[in-house]
């Protein structure tokens, strides 16, 4: 029971934290482009010609 009691608030406490650090993210635009994200992993600059004049 005294565990209970102790890791109990712990894990609130955890939880409180993750959840204010994902509205931190969400507030200050870590979520804003998930498709160019997606996209820039498939570009391959190695594709680009070289053009020497």
């Amino acid at each position: 029971m005294t565990s209970i009691a102790i890791l109990l608030p712990i894990a609130l406490g955890m939880g409180l934290c993750g959840l204010a650090t994902f509205f931190w993210a969400l507030r200050h635009g870590q979520f804003s482009d998930l498709d160019g994200a997606a996209a820039r992993i498939l570009i391959d600059e190695d594709d680009v010609p070289d053009v020497k004049p």
